[in-house]
């Protein structure tokens, strides 16, 4: 399954480029970085990641078909990481198509880059 034009458009909208004035310190910090984290605390999730930062569009049935994982399994991580802001997911007919939160990536990396 290839994603299309239309299915990129509407999951994975141009990024906000607005500075995140949130400190990097703190007890509201640590736990949104404790959370990220826990977000990414597995491999295939960081590999999703990965995949979906390398494409840089919306992807459907893609990320199972480059992970040696069932269907079932790449789902339950895909929801991990939209729990905690890291993609996006929209439903296309029957499928969900994700993309990169660029904002979510850009907190991340401020916050680890604060420790």
């Amino acid at each position: 399954m290839k994603t299309t034009p239309e299915a990129t458009d509407r999951c994975c909208p141009p990024a906000r480029e607005q500075v995140d004035l949130r400190p990097i310190e703190g007890d509201e910090a640590d736990e949104e970085l404790a959370s990220l984290s826990k977000a990414l605390g597995h491999p295939a999730r960081v590999k999703i990641v990965r995949i979906l930062i390398r494409k840089n569009a919306c992807v459907c049935g893609d990320i199972v078909d480059e992970l040696p994982l069932a269907q079932s399994t790449v789902s339950q991580h895909l929801k991990v990481l939209k729990e905690a802001g890291l993609i996006r997911g929209d439903v296309d007919g029957p499928r969900v198509c994700y993309c990169i939160e660029p904002r979510a990536l850009r907190r991340l990396k401020a916050l680890v880059g604060g420790l």
